[in-house]
Parts: structure tokens; sequence; C-alpha cells
């Protein structure tokens, strides 16, 4: 089919990607498969939409752009920190361990060295996007493994910049050599560094002051101003991708960059799509048939090794084998980045179309494998408990070395110690209840300790964990837990234990008060409706009714 203008075409492009889309969706993966997918169909070997190929480029770049730029503006070190070094070494370690081992495996697949070097520092980067999205939508991105993940991600995301910035500088040529471009990029490199601090410290808070009265204006410099940094980057044979990114992180140290963030991360999604459907397109079927063979080598590394090297060195830093999995496994694909960096060694001339299918044929593979993984994550672990144990120490520190000294008699055991969770202990403080607090973030105990709260580290989806709770009759057993699944096996292992007190658990909606109370649930709090005052009234009435009476 022919379009008779390049508007009309787009226009077919974007409902055929939305129809993929919702079966994506209904197949719970990420839209970003649904996006290659639509490129392969309208590619030249299939339907030949896509005849539009500049403009499809075109949008795909300023994606591109604006994605750099929002990793800058949200680049937040400070996380790293507040999950102490496991970030940091589980971060390196994976990078060194998938970089080196990628490097062989592809090297014995028959790959030349540099061919070889593209392909596995592509096989390093996991999709920040896709884990953020999956890890909330499990309500886990503030656990310890969704803390921990999300923190070697933002290893991750530094790592991939200094990539771009290395990989470019393979432009030279056999005859220049490599010295002499190599200088050129340090000392341009130097100076859109130091020319981004300078904006940072003196430019950009007045600047973004005045352009704030405005929120559309606020927008439009944003964009401006990372496109912009992308095109001179580009004009002085830097990685404009590079640019993008600088032009972030002039602005991350401002107070506009949440409400700038907020306000791109739509148009990012948008561009995006073209820039995956460009990829699709461009895909050749001969050439991804014949490298099918070595996109499910490659495949298996990154959905077996990468998780495995993540546990390991988790468990060799006192992590339990349960936290080590939930985190390695996602890192178990690779990511918008990669795709990236392969377009990027095509355009220097490094990697051949048929390299980029392989690529793409891995990302398919694991970004849709792991989606799968990940959503299955308790069950998954269920089956590899055993074999994994290997990994864990038989003291696992790190997460266990902050419990306290419990008192004999309790009259409310708190499961989980977030936000809703200390939120009602403080309110229970003036009643002069003995309190015991349970969570397996290390963190939270340390926090809660230090409040002055007697605390027990405890998984609640760990099959033992109710035995070790000091039950009563007359004990109130509060769960802050906002999972069905976490409260169903606290309930069972009430109930094994034979507790007779009260269970108070945490929905957060009609249909999962219904689901609680037909398991046994005593009592439901939505954390919405009922604030931390008026919970811990319901907690002090449901002692008041479990006392004996006169």
């Amino acid at each position: 089919m022919t379009f008779s203008t390049v508007f009309h075409e787009l226009a077919a492009i974007l409902i055929l990607a939305g129809v993929i889309g919702i079966a994506a969706q209904k197949l719970r993966q990420p839209l970003i498969i649904g996006y290659i997918l639509t490129g392969i169909l309208v590619g030249p070997a299939l339907l030949g939409w896509a005849s539009g190929g500049s403009e499809l480029k075109l949008l795909s770049s300023i994606g591109i752009a604006v994605l750099l730029f929002l990793v800058g503006l949200k680049l937040d070190v400070g996380l790293i920190r507040s999950v102490g070094p496991v970030a940091l070494a589980t971060g390196l370690g994976q990078i060194v361990f998938t970089s080196l081992f990628g490097f062989l495996l592809t090297l014995a697949l028959g790959f030349t060295p540099v061919k070889a070097m593209y392909i596995a520092v592509c096989l390093t980067f996991s999709s920040t996007i896709i884990i953020v999205k999956l890890l909330s939508d499990k309500r886990e991105i503030d656990s310890l493994h969704g803390r921990i993940a999300v923190g070697f991600l933002v290893v991750q995301d530094i790592a991939v910049i200094l990539a771009m910035i290395l990989l470019t500088a393979f432009k030279a040529d056999a005859s220049g050599g490599m010295a002499a471009p190599a200088l050129r990029l340090v000392l341009v490199g130097s100076v859109f560094v130091l020319g981004t601090a300078a904006t940072m410290r003196w430019v950009m808070p007045p600047l973004l002051g005045r352009l704030a009265q405005n929120q559309e204006l606020l927008v439009l410099f944003a964009v401006a101003w990372a496109v912009g940094l992308a095109a001179l980057a580009d004009s002085v044979d830097f990685s404009k991708e590079v640019g993008a990114f600088l032009g972030g992180v002039s602005i991350a140290s401002t107070s506009y960059r949440e409400a700038i963030a907020s306000r791109l991360t739509g148009l990012r999604d948008f561009l995006l799509l073209f820039f995956f459907i460009d990829l699709g397109s461009g895909l050749n079927l001969s050439a991804a048939g014949l490298q099918l063979w070595p996109a499910l080598v490659l495949s298996v590394f990154v959905l077996v090794g990468n998780p495995l090297i993540v546990v390991a060195i988790m468990g060799v830093m006192g992590y339990r084998r349960r936290t080590g999995l939930l985190a390695g496994l996602t890192v178990a694909q690779i990511s918008e980045f990669s795709l990236i960096l392969a377009a990027l060694g095509l355009k220097l001339g490094q990697l051949a179309e048929a390299d980029v299918s392989l690529i793409t044929l891995v990302g398919v593979i694991t970004i849709g494998l792991s989606t799968y993984m990940i959503l299955g994550s308790d069950r998954l672990y269920q089956w590899l408990q055993q074999p994994l144990r290997v990994f864990e120490r038989a003291n696992p520190y790190s997460e266990i070395a902050d419990s306290s000294a419990r008192p004999a008699q309790v009259d409310v055991i708190l499961l989980g110690l977030g936000r809703f969770g200390s939120a009602i202990h403080r309110q229970l403080l003036p009643h002069n209840l003995s309190l015991l607090g349970i969570d397996f973030d290390p963190q939270a105990l340390r926090q809660a300790a230090a409040r002055g709260m007697a605390v027990q580290y405890g998984d609640s989806e760990d099959p033992e964990f109710t035995a070790s709770l000091p039950l009563s009759p007359t004990t109130v057993v509060v769960s802050t837990l906002p999972s069905v699944k976490a409260n169903a096996a606290i309930s069972h292992g009430l109930q094994s234990a034979g507790f007779r007190g009260h269970f108070v658990a945490t929905a957060h909606n009609d249909a999962e008060v219904a689901r609680l109370e037909f398991l046994g649930a005593q009592r439901t709090l939505l954390p919405f409706l009922d604030a931390a005052e008026r919970a811990a009234v319901l907690i002090v009435d449901d002692l008041k009714g479990l006392q004996p009476q006169d």
C-alpha cells in the first residue's frame, strides 16, 4: 500500500502501533516490544508503509535527545548512597562480568573483536523505564530489592553515558590512529562538562525562575535546551546523546527538575515510539534469520548470567538469596540504550545491519521473557530457592544484624515499617503499648529502632516467618503491606500457628477488602481513607476487645 502524503503514512503507522500496543498490554509485555513489531510490519519486508524514513529518523533522534535529557535531569547519585555500597558493587560487578564474558562469548560465535566489543557492551545495560514500571506495578519500588535494583540501574545510566563517549572515539580510521581523535574527544568533552557546570551554577537558577511563571514556556525551553545541546555536540563531532544528557544534568540541581520531568515523560514516550518503529522497520528479516542461533545463545547468557552474578555479589555482601534473585531479575534483559548504542555503532561504521538485527533480536527475546520472570518472581524463587542456597551466607548479616531484643509480651506486632507503618507507630506511642516492628528492609529497621521501637527482621512471604512471632490471644497483628498475596500468606501462617488474636490487614480498594476478610482478616485498613491516627484508634479498640473482661 502506498500513501499520498507522509502525514497519511504516519497516521496509519500510529494506528497500527496503537492496536499492537493494546495486544502487548494484554500479554503483559512492555510497549517497546509492540513498537519494534510495528516497525517490522511496516518495514519494506512486509507492508512497506515506512517510506518516509527521514521523517521517522528525525522524530526518533528528537526522542533519543529527550530521553537522555531526562536521564541527566533525574540522575540521583544520592540514591546509590541510600542503599550503601551494594548498588555500586552490584552495578559495577554486573557490568564487568557481562562485558568480559559477553565479549569472550561473542568472539567464540565468530565475530570480530570490534563487533564483539559493541555487542558485549550492548548486553550490559538494562532498561530503567521497564524495570521501574514493573516494580511500581508490583508495588515493590520501595522494597529493599527494589531500591537496590534502582540503585544499580543508576550506576548503569552513568556507565552508558561513558560508553557512548568511548565508542565515539572509535571513529578514527586505521590511517589516522586513535591518539588524535581521542585527545580531541577529551578536549571537547572537557569544554562541555565545564560549560555545563558553569551553566548549572550561574545561568539556570535565575533563568528558570523567570521561565517558571509560564509552564508551557518552561517545557518548551527544556526541549529546546536538550535538542540544542545535542545539535551543538553533534556539530563539533561529539556525541549528541551525551550533549542532551549534559543538558539534563545542568538543570538537575534546580528546584524545577521534577516539574520539567513530569511534563516531558509523556513526550519522551511518544517520540521514542518512532525510534523503535524506525529500528524495527530497518530490521533485515533474512539477516535476522541467519542470526537466530547467536541471538538465542546471547539471550540465554543475559537471562541467566546477569541475575546469577547479582545473586552472587549480593550473597557475598551478606544479603539473602531471595533478595538477590528479586534484584537480579531486573537485569535479565537489555535496554533501549543497548539499541541506541547499536544504532550508534551502525552510524560510525563499526557494525553492519546484520549485527544491529542480532542485538534487536536479543532485545525482543530478553525483554519479553524477563517481563514474565519479574512478574512471576515469587514462584520462580520457590523453584530455585534450594539451588540458590549456595549463594547465601550462613548469616546474611546485611539484612538480619539490626534486629533488637523483643519484649516477652507484645500487644501489637506491626508488619511493614514504611510510611504508613511508621505513622501508625507514632500514633500508638502515647497509648503505652508494647510494640514489635517487623520488616525485611535493614534501613527501615534501623530507623524504627532509632525511634525506640523493638524490631525484628522478617519476611512475610517466608513460609516459616509466622512461627518466629511472639503471638498470644491478646495480640493484634497489623500488616501495612499493600499486597493481597503477602497478606494472604500472613493470614495463612497465623491460622497455622493457632493465632486467636486479631489480624488487621491493609488494602487499596473494596475488592481487596472483601478478599482479605474472606482470607481471615478481622479488620482491613484503607490508607487513603484511614489516616494513621484513625488506624491507631481502631487498633486500640481491637486490643480492648481482646482483653479479659472483669
